[in-house]
């Protein structure tokens, strides 16, 4: 073939290799130079892409560039990119010898709605201003996310090194307002961050100093694996926490590992630090290890103390796709329901005037938030009372599961004896439904109770057995016992009481009067039950009956958990002859803030008139009202009838492991 037939083919591809090799040498040279005849155009496209006005200042020739190959890579003198309209501050972000590399996988990710990953930002010196108002409106929000959800994330840093950094940051939505002071210097191989944060958070004094050192990451790929010493230290509110460790995943602290410590005068000082209502505590110290891998938390308590209680543990939380899970075991040596009592239920109860049960409303969106699995396992239960031994140990499972608060396997020892059974508030509707079955036998009542008496008997003796069915449902505590339905029996076996008490009651003054001269002496009790009937929150004793060699002893009447009164009846029959008594039923009645106890007029009255009349005829005639013969016939029958329960009851008592 002739060169003039190849010709026509010949020449458009050495044109478009002429053009190519233009091209790339255009590029070439873009890149060498940094594009700078781009400043306006990129200014103009950020500004409408972000709907605010950027601006790049060059403050001299060659301070701006931008190079494409291998990602976005820019830097210039300085940057300011404006405040939305609604804003009252003079920029979002000023800088000064700014350098800002992207890539572009992670741009493409940023379209696609995920959050935008920065490999590197070097700043001079650099001044934000973040705001979000209270309608969720947020200054770093752009044109393409105008979401107010609070959960819109922000840009990810891969290498981060701020000379002089000065963040202002106010969230009118939770009521925080900050200043960070942000500093990074140093070399690669030995940097050192430096953070000291002021402020408030909801109203509380908020001053925290972080400092990071080690080798600085200079990739986003580095920075994941990249470890750096870590110490935090301030105080928020009344609140001081300390931590020292390690850190990786820097910038957005994605895996910490160290020891912290937590102080404050209260446990409300924690709540008014993170907006959740605590009751007030003595102080508290908290000590022990932390171990964070994103949104997994493993924490070890060594040693925790509130007031005299004396706790630890090992703790898990993790955050997953669902409800949030804590898991773990609490243990200890000591707990004092009086340090600690108040917290369990999560608010100060609320008192009314004129009542003594709490009518704080439960927080049942707080048992919906999260999920529990807890061991608890306390060597000392406190109750919190002089009057009550202490329970040596307490076990039992805490769970929390689908807004339902579980304890079972509960299993505490005192006084010999033994407490079992479970208890349940299902929270998942708008009343809470509360429900309990406990089982409890061979508590040493003179062992359990408290008794001062250091040249007399107890007051009473003997193995109580029991068992509680009840249950409940409110919004409060207060509304649950008003609520309560349900069955309480208990039984004491080898009892005995003591017997002034016993002719006390009684009103036998003779036998009062000879016990207070030769001291007191206990009497056997040949049977003491107690079958409790409770519905609509009042409770009926269906048979309450004290029975000894001298007097039977039984109670009746109501108490009204609803209306807070009592109204109720003892009376003591005797089985012997007394010479002078004044015997007559004794009433308590009232409200349970002030109960009122009073001796039922009638009798006594009767015999007092008796008396007088008879007096005026012969001085020791008056004394023949006041002689008791005894009632035996009617003492005997409730004594059988209360050794017939008591059978029972020992029929169906659940033998001690």
């Amino acid at each position: 073939m002739s060169d003039t037939s190849r010709s026509p083919w010949r020449r458009p591809r050495v044109v478009a290799i002429i053009v190519l090799l233009l091209l790339l040498t255009a590029i070439a040279i873009g890149e060498w130079r940094g594009w700078p005849f781009l400043v306006s155009p990129l200014q103009n496209l950020l500004s409408g892409q972000l709907e605010r006005r950027v601006r790049f200042i060059n403050d001299a020739p060659g301070t701006f560039t931008v190079r494409f190959i291998g990602g976005v890579h820019l830097h210039s003198a300085r940057l300011d990119i404006s405040s939305p309209p609604w804003s009252t501050a003079p920029h979002l972000v000023s800088g000064r010898d700014v350098s800002l590399r992207l890539r572009y996988v992670d741009l493409w990710r940023a379209s696609r709605g995920q959050p935008l990953r920065i490999e590197s930002l070097q700043a001079g010196a650099l001044d934000a201003h973040l705001e979000r108002l209270a309608d969720g409106r947020a200054s770093w929000q752009f044109a393409a996310d105008s979401s107010s959800d609070d959960t819109t994330e922000w840009p990810r840093f891969g290498a981060f090194r701020i000379h002089d950094g000065l963040l202002r940051y106010s969230d009118l939505r939770h009521d925080v307002t900050l200043e960070a002071r942000v500093s990074v210097t140093g070399e690669q191989a030995d940097s050192l961050l430096e953070v000291d944060l002021t402020g408030a958070y909801r109203d509380q004094p908020v001053q925290i100093a972080l400092r990071a050192s080690g080798t600085r990451p200079e990739s986003a790929t580095a920075a994941q694996t990249t470890a750096v010493a870590l110490t935090v230290s301030g105080a928020v509110g009344r609140a001081t926490l300390e931590f020292a460790g390690s850190a990786s995943k820097v910038q957005d602290f994605g895996q910490l590992a160290g020891r912290f410590k937590l102080a404050g005068p209260s446990l409300a000082a924690i709540g008014d630090a993170i907006g959740v209502t605590l009751p007030g505590t003595p102080p508290f110290r908290i000590s022990g290890t932390l171990d964070k891998t994103g949104g997994d938390w493993q924490v070890g308590v060594d040693d925790a103390s509130v007031g005299s209680s004396q706790l630890q543990g090992d703790f898990r939380y993790g955050a997953g796709t669902g409800r949030p899970l804590l898991s773990g075991r609490l243990g200890g040596a000591r707990l004092l329901l009086a340090d600690l009592g108040p917290a369990l239920g999560g608010a100060r109860p609320v008192r009314r005037e004129g009542k003594v049960l709490p009518g704080g409303d439960f927080d049942l969106a707080a048992l919906r938030a999260m999920d529990a699995d807890v061991a608890i396992d306390i060597a000392a239960v406190d109750l919190g009372t002089p009057l009550l031994g202490a329970l040596q140990p307490l076990r039992a499972q805490l769970k929390l599961a689908d807004g339902v608060l579980s304890i079972s396997g509960l299993d505490a020892r005192t006084a010999d004896g033994w407490l079992r059974g479970g208890i349940e508030l299902d929270g998942r509707g708008d009343l809470a439904l509360w429900s309990a079955d406990l089982r409890w036998g061979d508590v040493r009542l003179e062992q359990w109770l408290r008794q001062a008496r250091t040249d007399a008997p107890p007051y009473v003796a003997g193995r109580l057995g029991g068992r509680a069915t009840v249950t409940g449902q409110g919004r409060s505590t207060a509304d649950i016992l008003a609520s309560l339905k349900g069955r309480v029996q208990a039984q004491l076996r080898d009892g005995r009481m003591s017997h002034l008490v016993v002719e006390a009651a009684g009103l036998d003054l003779a036998e009062a009067l000879g016990l207070l001269v030769s001291g007191d002496s206990t009497l056997r009790l040949d049977c003491a039950v107690a079958d409790i009937q409770a519905d609509a929150g009042v409770l009926r004793p269906q048979v309450m009956v004290l029975d000894t060699e001298d007097s039977t002893v039984s109670i009746s009447g109501s108490l009204s958990l609803a209306a807070e009164t009592l109204d109720l009846t003892a009376i003591a029959l005797p089985k012997d002859f007394s010479p002078l008594t004044l015997r007559s039923p004794l009433r308590v009645q009232g409200s349970l803030a002030d109960p009122q106890v009073s001796l039922q007029k009638g009798p006594i009255g009767m015999k007092v008139a008796g008396s007088a009349l008879l007096a005026l005829l012969n001085p020791l005639a008056a004394l023949l009202p006041l002689v008791d013969t005894g009632n035996s016939d009617e003492a005997d029958r409730l004594a059988a009838g209360c050794a017939a329960l008591a059978r029972r009851g020992a029929e169906k008592r659940v033998p001690a492991k």
